[in-house]
């Protein structure tokens, strides 16, 4: 094995060199001038991020905050309902995979929470939708991007549904944000939340959240878990700090790692995405697999994740083609929950280089085949490359 580990998971993702040494630094106090410096560079590149991921760069909010979280998306999923709801309140939730699921989970755990729900890899039902927010719908959740199944959801048509009747709308944009067009005014998101080891690339442990002026009006620290208290962090966010003890060499890689998206702008970060995603995609479809997700309406495939069902004579045995892939020194995830041993995901997610795709389509394909699935290995590479060389 001569082949350097090749990182293809949907989370974490491969960091690059500047971001790894950004965490060697010798420890300072959390409450030091040179921290407060180390976050409002993560900030200020967050702002970007969030508010600038179109293909213009058209501002997309003003008057929100940017605030960075000791904990991983989960605990801003959490933080977002929960500073906005009371017990009696209801949450619609959206739920078509894992990660919508979990919004419900939490949901319940805060308010009353009323389920939209699609099988996993199929599309939301927008008329279901309609008619599940009324002028009682406190919240609506969703995400844009489901991990679980490679689904990018109509986060603009639910959005206006949930303006309609004054419902702040929380969007879980873990898989999207940093990679692909997020527009919070125009899809009327009043809560965005992000992983820092997503598309963002930098490492698993911290996570952030944007609040539009909507939402900060509407949060109620009191209501949260005491970790959880949206009021104290924007306070402290407004010094550039959080409320309790920093992961400071997390946030040292996370204000490097947004600074390198602000470099290559988001546009240009956009179409590298949407390219390389293509690649997977027609790559895996030409060499005889087929994808898992079905996208009707306005829901459409994701641009950072690729999700491909295993053929029916793997599924007896998944784990001999992870093994095969494995020994190829490359790593991908299989399914979650009950779609362990139906499917397999990729991610172009971060700072992949063209060839790094390639060689993810060359190593399903050759694992494939050692577990005697009859591939066109050659017509896939082919239709890779044509991808990304459009």
């Amino acid at each position: 094995m001569t082949d350097d580990f090749l990182l293809l998971n949907p989370g974490p993702v491969p960091l690059t060199d500047r971001v790894r040494r950004a965490m060697d630094a010798q420890m300072v106090s959390h409450r030091s001038a040179d921290f407060e410096a180390v976050y409002e560079r993560a900030q200020d590149g967050l702002d970007y991020v969030f508010t600038r991921s179109t293909l213009d760069e058209t501002r997309t909010a003003d008057g929100g905050t940017s605030l960075l979280l000791n904990g991983t998306a989960t605990m801003g999923m959490e933080a977002a309902v929960a500073n906005l709801v009371e017990p009696d309140d209801e949450v619609v939730a959206l739920v078509n995979g894992k990660f919508g699921r979990r919004f419900a989970r939490i949901a319940d755990r805060h308010a009353r929470c009323t389920r939209v729900e699609a099988d996993w890899g199929t599309s939301v039902d927008l008329e279901a939708v309609e008619a599940a927010i009324t002028d009682e719908t406190a919240v609506v959740t969703m995400v844009h991007n489901e991990t679980s199944t490679g689904l990018l959801n109509p986060v603009a048509e639910v959005g206006a549904l949930a303006r309609e009747h004054d419902a702040q709308f929380v969007v879980d944009g873990v898989t999207s944000i940093g990679g692909d067009e997020f527009r919070l005014e125009d899809w009327h998101v009043d809560v965005a939340v992000t992983d820092a080891q997503k598309a963002l690339a930098a490492p698993p442990g911290i996570s952030a959240m944007y609040l539009t002026e909507r939402a900060i009006a509407a949060v109620d620290g009191d209501a949260a878990p005491f970790y959880e208290d949206l009021d104290w962090h924007l306070r402290k966010a407004a010094d550039h700090q959080t409320p309790f003890t920093s992961a400071v060499p997390l946030f040292r890689a996370m204000a490097e790692a947004v600074e390198q998206i602000v470099e290559e702008g988001m546009p240009d970060r956009i179409r590298r995405h949407r390219r390389q995603a293509r690649a997977f995609g027609e790559g895996f479809t030409a060499m005889g697999l087929e994808r898992f997700p079905e996208a009707t309406g306005p829901t459409g495939l994701s641009n950072t994740l690729t999700a491909i069902a295993l053929p029916e004579t793997v599924r007896a045995d998944p784990d001999a083609f992870f093994d095969a892939v494995a020994e190829r020194n490359v790593s991908i995830s299989g399914g979650q929950a009950h779609l362990g041993g139906e499917i397999f995901r990729v991610s172009n997610m971060g700072n992949l280089a063209d060839d790094q795709i390639l060689r993810g389509v060359r190593t399903v394909g050759e694992a494939m085949a050692d577990v005697g699935v009859d591939v066109d290995l050659e017509a896939g590479l082919g239709a890779a490359r044509d991808a990304l060389e459009s």
